[in-house]
């Protein structure tokens, strides 16, 4: 893939994995992006997964031919990108491998380089000049890891995003960007909102036309959609009008009042119900449409003195990310002790920004008139 006259993608598509992350299920699989700038000297920027240590060097060796490559530039350390280091150093020994402080550090933790292999420390803001194209390095500490940089190339006004605006999803697969990408935002960035916008503001500055990151299309046309859809995740606004009913259940009576609830949201004109069932639909979807949606509702049952698992690592999920700016109701269901409310509203406190609906759903083992008269009254105060 020709990304400019002098800049090549080289990375790979993994169909293999499952689990990315160990967590994450990706159905399309994942890429892993490498590229080649072609100059008087030739930098390469990260690796990838050590799973496709041949295709990738293969990938190098066919846009190079006979050309030896002077710089690696390592972005991140996470070992999908940087697991080929020792490998590419194998091969071009020669090689400059250019990073910043934090870098070299977990890179020494990672492997056990020869001590002849050549560094670059770099600062933030400082540039390398490789020819005609002039990169500059910025820093983005927790974006996510600590010792991330993004590099841009004012000749061809590149931003290489490093895993800012990635996405799940091999190349070869179509998919919508905004879903996969904002799944992968929430789930894997989404904590370090404060220093996603730092970077932002500094991307405003930079005349970018082009972004390329570690994960997902290279991104060419309507970046700007990109970028406020950026922006409306770390700064934790709601991206739609809408109610996200996330519930568990253990013999169906919590679910059947979610199922009147959600008939009665539709029946009242909300513009969109989203239906969650922990225990069976994907975490990282469920947890997703919650920072999506400007209304949520919690439904669970008193278990063991606490609340059912699924939605304690629900909520530990949304706090673990900052959740915040939002509307949230609860539905609780208890034979002999109602306390599901109370467990989840503390396990909230912390949250800012929520706002807390007048009325709460109490059910004492299954519906009655009164609860179905609680769902009513529910429904219409979330769809004012």
């Amino acid at each position: 893939m020709e990304i400019t006259n002098s800049i090549k993608y080289v990375g790979v598509n993994d169909h293999k994995v499952d689990l990315f992350e160990g967590q994450y299920i990706v159905p399309n699989g994942m890429a892993y992006n490498s590229y080649v700038i072609l100059d008087e000297k030739i930098a390469v920027m990260d690796t990838v997964d050590i799973n496709f240590k041949d295709e990738w060097l293969s990938n190098i060796a066919e846009v190079l031919g006979d050309k030896k490559p002077d710089y690696l530039i390592v972005q991140h350390m996470e070992p999908d990108h940087s697991a080929n280091i020792k490998n590419f150093l194998d091969v071009y020994p020669d090689a400059t491998v250019v990073g910043n402080a934090k870098t070299f550090t977990m890179m020494d933790q990672f492997f056990q380089l020869d001590p002849s292999v050549k560094r670059l420390v770099v600062k933030n803001n400082e540039t390398l000049t490789l020819g005609e194209h002039v990169l500059t390095f910025v820093f983005a500490p927790m974006v996510h890891w600590p010792e991330v940089m993004v590099t841009y190339d004012s000749t061809d006004k590149v931003l290489f995003s490093a895993d800012g605006f990635g996405k799940f999803g091999a190349l070869d697969v179509e998919e919508d960007w905004d879903c996969e990408a904002r799944r992968y935002y929430i789930g894997i960035v989404g904590k370090y909102g404060a220093q996603v916008q730092k970077l932002l503001k500094i991307a405003a500055t930079l005349d970018i036309q082009i972004i390329c990151p570690l994960h997902g299309p290279v991104l060419t046309e309507n970046l700007g959609h990109y970028i406020e859809k950026y922006d409306i995740w770390s700064s934790y606004r709601p991206e739609n009008e809408g109610v996200m009913i996330a519930y568990t259940s253990v013999y169906g009576n919590t679910k059947k009042a979610v199922e009147l609830l959600a008939e009665k949201l539709k029946e009242n004109g909300c513009p969109k119900v989203v239906v969650a069932d922990l225990a069976r639909d994907d975490m990282a979807e469920c947890v997703e449409d919650a920072f999506r949606y400007d209304r949520l509702v919690l439904a669970t049952t008193t278990y063991n003195g606490d609340i059912f698992p699924f939605m304690r690592t629900f909520i530990e999920h949304l706090t673990e990310r900052s959740y915040q700016n939002r509307t949230v109701a609860f539905i609780e269901n208890g034979t002999w002790a109602a306390t599901a409310k109370r467990i989840m509203a503390g396990m909230l406190e912390k949250s800012k920004n929520l706002t807390y609906a007048d009325t709460t759903v109490t059910i004492k083992s299954a519906l009655n008139d009164e609860s179905i008269a609680a769902i009513d009254q529910l429904a219409k105060e979330l769809c004012k």
